[in-house]
């Protein structure tokens, strides 16, 4: 199928699994995962009305923002150095990633050379999963209070990616359990700190997690088709 049919097929899944949640399907966006995509495609998408695009790499994210001339909102969604920061300062419009106080100021410091305000979520390896990226859960909220001090970001939710399995039932638990951090912290009342965006859900289970309360579901092969490992 071509990008424009598997996103009207990953919209009308998107829609069906917020009605059987009984949300509304406009409280849940999409974030088309474009990673090793070739420019060319995303701009496919966007001309078919994707508007969001998510990468995971500043260098192929800074090539590609130069070459897509339709107008699109890119997102950063893997980890991040923060000797890289500089280079995606005022061209994302939200970090998803951020899952530790250095990069955190270092992100502050770069959108305030730029006089902007940088929106972020805090990644929670809730799964305690060496090979993956996020604060624990004990280290959560001091971390929240801690970058809630910073003036040029805006903590607006949290993400987080759970463990791979085949059946995405499995992931349940993990999304709910950040849904859960989630409202912990919203309680708390920190100044400045908004939990209005959970980003779960990938190609595999996002319907799941949209039943869990995502807000930003990151897709990519259901879109693009697979990825193109060079």
């Amino acid at each position: 199928m071509s990008i424009a049919e598997n996103l009207r097929n990953v919209q009308e899944r998107i829609r069906n699994a917020a009605v059987k949640a009984g949300r509304a399907p406009a409280t849940v966006r999409l974030v088309a995962v474009s990673k090793t995509q070739p420019a060319a495609a995303v701009a496919e998408a966007a001309r078919s009305g994707q508007l969001i695009f998510g990468e995971n790499y500043v260098q192929e994210l800074t090539g590609k923002a130069a070459e897509v001339k339709e107008p699109v909102e890119w997102h950063f969604i893997g980890h991040l150095q923060s000797n890289k920061v500089r280079q995606i300062a005022g061209l994302v419009s939200m970090i998803h990633s951020v899952d530790r106080l250095s990069l955190a100021q270092e992100i502050d410091r770069q959108w305030r050379m730029i006089g902007r305000i940088c929106p972020v979520l805090v990644q929670v390896n809730i799964a305690c999963e060496a090979t993956k990226c996020g604060t624990s859960t004990g280290e959560l909220y001091r971390l929240v209070q801690d970058m809630a001090l910073l003036s040029h970001l805006q903590i607006r939710g949290l993400m987080t990616m759970p463990p791979f399995f085949d059946d995405p039932e499995l992931a349940r638990p993990y999304f709910r359990e950040l849904k859960r951090l989630a409202a912990e912290i919203a309680g708390r009342g920190i100044a400045g700190v908004e939990m209005a965006e959970l980003s779960i859900g990938m190609s595999g289970d996002f319907e799941v997690a949209i039943e869990e309360g995502a807000t930003l579901v990151r897709v990519g092969s259901a879109v693009f088709g697979e990825r193109h490992y060079r």
